[in-house]
């Protein structure tokens, strides 16, 4: 009898399985006819959409051919170099922004014995030499007994009056 009760579960079970699967997949087959008819319908109508795909399907290559006009088949012009344009942005920065956008990493918690910006008493031995000698480290670099300061504070893109601003800067909060 209990083989009987077992044959009787185990065909239940795969029923209820069974129909729960047919059920699963009578969804999925509804949800992709009803998104066939509409969503689909307006992206394959969209213009950016068919740009898009215009521009995948783009030959990467023309051949010249002798005897007809291939001017279209001219190069385009280079574009700049982001560095360069990078650098021409950095040269209109005021010291503070400079400051933010660099400095601020390590001279706004001292970090590799950098002195802290508006910390007088360690700026004091520093400012005694002479904003020549600060500008000269500070965009050529300079290993002291106190930490190291890489030129330009690492970032090389700055200009050399970006980084003697952001110095200036830091220097007039720290008296």
């Amino acid at each position: 009898m209990s083989a009987s009760h077992d044959r009787h579960f185990f065909d239940t079970f795969m029923l209820v399985l069974g129909v729960l699967i047919a059920v699963a997949i009578a969804l999925w087959v509804l949800s992709r006819v009803v998104a066939g008819r509409t969503q689909d319908v307006h992206v394959r109508n969209d213009p950016a959409m068919q740009q898009r795909i215009e521009e995948r399907i783009e030959p990467f290559t023309r051949v010249a051919v002798a005897g007809q006009d291939n001017s279209a088949l001219t190069a385009p012009a280079p574009t700049p170099e982001p560095a360069a344009a990078q650098t021409a942005a950095t040269q209109d920065m005021s010291g503070e922004q400079v400051y933010n956008m660099a400095c601020i990493a390590c001279h706004g918690q001292g970090i590799g014995g950098a002195p802290k910006i508006g910390d007088a008493e360690t700026w004091a031995p520093r400012i005694a030499k002479g904003m020549d000698i600060l500008h000269q480290h500070s965009i050529e670099g300079f290993q002291g007994s106190a930490g190291y300061m890489p030129p330009k504070g690492g970032r090389v893109d700055l200009s050399d009056a970006a980084v003697m601003a952001a110095v200036d800067y830091m220097v007039e909060a720290s008296r």
